[in-house]
C-alpha cells in the first residue's frame, strides 16, 4: 500500500523529481563535474564519501524544498545513508520531496539495437529495505540506441517485469527507457516506444499506476497518450545529454511532462562554492526546471 500523501503529490503536484542517482561507475564524473578531481580520494568508500557530502549539500539547501522539487531519485548508498543523523528518505519527506531509489545495476552490451538491464538478484531483499525507510518508488534504466522493434519491445518487457515485481513489494515503479538523443534514428525509435509501451500499460495486471521516464520526443506532444493513460501516474522528462537551457526549451513543449533531470540540474555547482554562491546557483536551476515543467509553450 502507498503511502496516500506521497501519491496525490506525485500525481498533481506542481514542480520536478531531481535526479540524484549517479551510482559507482558515474560517480568520478559526477565528481569532477562539481570540481573534485580523481585524486581527491584513494578508495572507493572515500570516493562514496564525497558524493554523499554533495548530496547532502544538496538536499539541505534552503532552495531545495517540495514547493519545487517533488521528488528525489537516490543512489542506493545515499538511501542507507544518513544526513544529521537521520535517514536520507526522512530528511527528504521532512522537506516535502518524495524519496525513490535508483534499483537497476547498469546496462548490457547492446543487442538489437538496445541495451537491457543487468540481472538484479537482490531486487527483492532491496524493496524491502527501500519500503522499511519510507521510499515510495523506484527508477529502473534501459537504452535504445536505434529504432529495432524487436530490441524495443525486450526493453519494454523487460522494464514491466520488473515493474510488477515493484508494485507487488507495494512501490510505484518509475520506468526509464531512454531513447539515445544521439541516435540517426531518433524520431522512429520514440514512435515504437510508444506503441510498445501503450501495449504493454493496456496489459498491465491488477490497479496499480506506474510512472515512465522518458527521453524527450522529437515530435512535441508525441507522449500525450501516455500522459493521459490510465495506468500512469505521472510521465517525467530526462535531460539525456542536453543542456539546462535546451532540456527546458524542448521540455516546456510537451504538455503533462515534468523534468526529472540530473546533469541539467547539477551541472554549475562546485565544491569550492561559498554556501551563498551554492544555494544561488543550485536556486537558479531549480526555477527554470520548474518553469519548463509547469508553464508549457
Amino acid at each position: 500500500m502507498q503511502d496516500p500523501e506521497m501519491m496525490a503529490k506525485m500525481k498533481d503536484g506542481k514542480g520536478f523529481i531531481a535526479a540524484l542517482d549517479q551510482s559507482g561507475g558515474s560517480t568520478p564524473k559526477a565528481l569532477k563535474g562539481y570540481g573534485i578531481e580523481e585524486g581527491a580520494w584513494s578508495t572507493d568508500e572515500e570516493m562514496f564519501g564525497l558524493i554523499h557530502q554533495m548530496r547532502s549539500r544538496i538536499i539541505t539547501s534552503p532552495v531545495f524544498t517540495g514547493d519545487k522539487v517533488i521528488g528525489a531519485i537516490l543512489f542506493e548508498r545515499t538511501m542507507d545513508g544518513k544526513i544529521d543523523g537521520k535517514p536520507v528518505p526522512q530528511i527528504l519527506k521532512e522537506r516535502g520531496v518524495v524519496p525513490f531509489i535508483k534499483i537497476d545495476k547498469g546496462l548490457e552490451a547492446e543487442a538489437n539495437g538496445v541495451q537491457l538491464m543487468k540481472p538484479m538478484p537482490e531486487l527483492g531483499a532491496l524493496l524491502t529495505r527501500a519500503k522499511g525507510l519510507g521510499v515510495f518508488g523506484t527508477k529502473e534504466r534501459s537504452v535504445i540506441n536505434l529504432a529495432n522493434r524487436e530490441g524495443i519491445a525486450a526493453v519494454v518487457r523487460q522494464q514491466f517485469d520488473v515493474a510488477r515485481q515493484v508494485l507487488a513489494a507495494g512501490l510505484v515503479p518509475i520506468i526509464e527507457p531512454e531513447v539515445n538523443i544521439k541516435s540517426p534514428e531518433r524520431a522512429e525509435a520514440d514512435r515504437i516506444l510508444l506503441e510498445e509501451l501503450t501495449k504493454a500499460l493496456d496489459a498491465l495486471p491488477g490497479d496499480g499506476k506506474v510512472m515512465l521516464k522518458l527521453s524527450i520526443p522529437t515530435q512535441p506532444n508525441l507522449f500525450k497518450p501516455l500522459v493521459d493513460h490510465p495506468r500512469v501516474l505521472r510521465v517525467v522528462a530526462l535531460s539525456g545529454g542536453f543542456s539546462r537551457e535546451e532540456a527546458c526549451r524542448e521540455l516546456a513543449k510537451n504538455d503533462g511532462m515534468i523534468a526529472s533531470f540530473s546533469r541539467a540540474l547539477l551541472a554549475d555547482l562546485r565544491h569550492q562554492m561559498s554556501d551563498e554562491e551554492f544555494d544561488r546557483t543550485l536556486g537558479q536551476a531549480i526555477d527554470e526546471i520548474y518553469q519548463a515543467s509547469t508553464v508549457k509553450a
